[in-house]
């Protein structure tokens, strides 16, 4: 039962997020909603641990789908970035200011940029794409995530301040062109740097919330020195270009870590853990 204890630990933490929320705001929604997605991701890490090859991408499909189309089209709820200014601006605690508190913001000191590899219904086409091993360096162009950051930002500053009316309304559109913008965007970006994950480190901008909290993280990949004969393939297999075989929390793109496991699969020497 060992393999099965983080699975049902992790499960634990979201079901208390789950019971919190529904007694505190009096919103049974947030009891199904977190019920949900813990549930997902304790089957996923079990699938995982029985050594089942498609275990992460069932959860990005069962988590991401669920938050792409039944939360963001189907209930009109914005869960991108723009959402989250919209509800701060209201000063309304509930929705994608929720969301963005649990998963992008606190969420990262227990489980980093977890998230982005199980749950980020953008990833979750674009790690299907050919290009799992970046084919090239990690390129300069990581200042771009925080103009598209200040811009989303100041797009919603913008709609409170000249008043436009029927503005949830605008927002659940700006979402479904949002989306559709970050799919062509990445899947475009994909094929030009040769890198699945090329908008991830140069576009997306809830990386700005994600990175600090990261650096903290409880879960992260550690590395047994004692095992490790430095051959160098983790660091070549990572699609985020992290450097799993430093243990230092100021390991090159330590921040970046998605918890795919491909380093910790590909280790010759199984020298890599959580």
């Amino acid at each position: 039962m060992k393999k099965y204890q983080f699975p049902i630990i992790l499960w634990l933490v979201f079901e208390a997020i789950a019971v919190t929320l529904w007694l505190t705001l009096d919103n049974l929604f947030y009891l199904f909603n977190f019920t949900y997605i813990g549930t997902c991701l304790a089957i996923g890490l079990a699938l995982y641990a029985n050594r089942f090859r498609y275990a992460r991408h069932v959860v990005q499909f069962a988590v991401g789908l669920y938050m792409l189309i039944y939360l963001g089209i189907l209930s009109g709820e914005n869960m991108q970035i723009e959402g989250f200014w919209y509800y701060l601006f209201l000063g309304v605690f509930e929705a994608a200011v929720i969301h963005y508190l649990v998963a992008k913001i606190c969420g990262p000191l227990l489980f980093g940029r977890g998230w982005c590899g199980y749950a980020c219904w953008t990833a979750m086409i674009l790690d299907l794409l050919p290009y799992k091993v970046p084919a090239q360096p990690r390129k300069k162009l990581g200042f771009l995530r925080y103009l598209v950051f200040a811009g989303s930002l100041l797009f919603v500053g913008v709609l409170f301040l000249l008043q436009v009316p029927n503005l949830e309304r605008v927002m659940f559109y700006s979402f479904l062109i949002g989306n559709a913008v970050y799919y062509i965007v990445g899947i475009a970006l994909a094929f030009a740097f040769q890198d699945n994950r090329a908008f991830c480190k140069y576009i997306c901008p809830v990386t700005a919330f994600l990175k600090p909290a990261s650096y903290f993280a409880l879960l992260r990949i550690k590395n047994d020195t004692d095992k490790c004969v430095s051959c160098g393939k983790c660091r070549k297999v990572c699609p985020m270009n992290v450097n799993p075989a430093d243990n230092s929390r100021k390991r090159e793109n330590g921040t970046e870590c998605i918890l795919c496991f491909t380093c910790v699969e590909q280790c010759p020497k199984k020298s890599l853990h959580t």
